[in-house]
């Protein structure tokens, strides 16, 4: 299982599309505050996250929070400013994929204390950054690809039959 980080995620669509990429591959979603938008019941259920209940979510009063709960997770720093791909990564079952908020990326302070576990998507030097919800995506299916897929179904005709069966209770 893999842990998604998103340190002081500002835009609520970005987050909610990071929680439906947690879902569908069963990854911890770890939110570090403050955070730009509610995630009350009542928001989310506004906001119609109907896959909402598949995520594992953990919320964490700062960085320092979450290292006081996990004092040494396995972990990636995924940043515009590293020189290793993130596809050269060795990803391990149980690490902590971190991403910064949209404005800013990952606190400096961070970024210095591992940069040995900082990664990068290749882009174009004009081009500024990816999305933040695809900039997940595409590291978190990296990470997944190396691990052959724990726990995720190649067969789609089997998981929409599900997906159909569950509706269908609803």
């Amino acid at each position: 299982m893999l842990n998604i980080v998103l340190v002081e995620p500002e835009i609520p669509m970005n987050t909610g599309n990071v929680a439906r990429t947690c879902a569908v591959t069963g990854s911890r979603l770890h939110l570090v505050r403050p955070l730009g938008f509610d995630i009350s019941d009542k928001a989310v259920k506004r906001a119609g996250l109907d896959y909402w209940d598949l995520v594992d979510l953990h919320v964490y009063d700062s960085l320092a929070d979450l290292f006081r709960q996990e004092p040494a997770p396995d972990l990636w720093l995924t940043t515009t400013k590293a020189a290793r791909r993130y596809s050269d990564a060795p990803y391990r079952d149980g690490c902590w994929l971190f991403f910064g908020k949209e404005t800013a990326g990952l606190p400096a302070s961070l970024l210095e204390r591992w940069p040995e576990r900082c990664v990068r998507l290749p882009m174009r030097e004009e081009a500024r950054s990816l999305n933040l919800a695809n900039t997940v995506a595409v590291v978190t299916y990296e990470a997944l690809r190396q691990l052959d897929f724990p726990g995720l179904s190649s067969d789609g005709a089997a998981a929409w039959k599900e997906q159909r069966a569950r509706a269908l209770r609803r």
